[in-house]
Parts: C-alpha cells; sequence; structure tokens
C-alpha cells in the first residue's frame, strides 16, 4: 500500500496487525474494530494506537477511545462510496485530534475533498499508486483554493471570503 501526506508518497510509520496476531509490547500498531476493547485493556495508556473501521462505523462507537487513539483509519471499498467523508467530518466534530486516515481505492481527484473533511493521509493500492503518481497527488490537493463547505484544511470557504470582502 502507498501512504500519501501533504502530496507525497511518504513511509507508513504505522503496522496494521491481522486480527490472529499478538499485540506487541512497543509500536505504533493499528487493529480492527473488533479488536479494538481488548488493545485498550492490554496495551499502556501512552502506546500508539490506532484502528481500522469500516466506512459505515457509527461514531458513538469510538467515542470513548478517541483520546486513546492516535490514529483512524476509515475503509473505502470503492471510490464511489462517499461516506467515508461524512465519518471524517464527524469524528473530528467530536474532537478527534489524531491522524485521520482514508484507506483503499481512492483516486487523486478525491484528494483536496477529502483534506476537507479532515483526513491527514491517504493509502491506497500499490497498483493504483502506479496509476496515479505523486504528482497527480500533489497537484490534486492544489486545485482549488476555496470551497463551498467549512472544511479542516485551513483554506477559507466561499462564504467567508464574501463576508470578508463584504466587509471591505
Amino acid at each position: 500500500m502507498a501512504l500519501i501526506s501533504e502530496g507525497r508518497f511518504i513511509e507508513d510509520a504505522w503496522r496494521r496487525l491481522a486480527d490472529e496476531e499478538a499485540l506487541p509490547k512497543a509500536g505504533k500498531v493499528i487493529v480492527s474494530l473488533p479488536r479494538l476493547q481488548h488493545a485498550l485493556e492490554v496495551l499502556a495508556p501512552d502506546a500508539a494506537l490506532g484502528v481500522i473501521v469500516p466506512n459505515v462505523t457509527d461514531p458513538s462507537a469510538l467515542i470513548d477511545a478517541l483520546p486513546r487513539l492516535g490514529l483512524i483509519s476509515i475503509s473505502f471499498p470503492a471510490f464511489s462510496d462517499g461516506r467515508g467523508f461524512s465519518l471524517a467530518r464527524l469524528l473530528r466534530r467530536a474532537g478527534f485530534k489524531g491522524e485521520l486516515r482514508a484507506s483503499g481505492r481512492l483516486v487523486a481527484d478525491q484528494y483536496s475533498h477529502a483534506v476537507g473533511c479532515g483526513f491527514d493521509t491517504i493509502e491506497i493500492p500499490d497498483d493504483l499508486a502506479e496509476r496515479q503518481d505523486e504528482e497527480q497527488w500533489r497537484a490534486a490537493l492544489n486545485v482549488y483554493t476555496m470551497s463551498y463547505q467549512r472544511g479542516y484544511s485551513g483554506r477559507g470557504s466561499i462564504l467567508e471570503a464574501r463576508r470578508s470582502a463584504a466587509r471591505s
């Protein structure tokens, strides 16, 4: 899998564990949602813990764990299934401050929107990374300077720009 952050392909510092793998004593690990409660109980409070969740997950299932999580990876089963974008916004509104990762078959055209919804990183399969190289992802990130929605990208919204211009 290729990991994209700020328009660049980067090395992944996190390790995704299979459900049958033992929890390590150290290192950044990602567990499945069914395994999350056990990991919270077993790992030290300062352990680097992440969880991968389906894009249909109810955010309330994660609320109690948010302070302990360093990463939430939301699965996108297909580029045409946008429910993960809504889940990302809800998790940010709930106060999640860690890394939010979109994982699946997303395309570069969705990158700017993903960042606006609160995602920090995008994880795509290697075959997709071969077809859409780093240059495409970097270009897609800067395609829009503003959007209609307020987002988490720090780029203001069109409404905010209009209000600012009206006050001037």
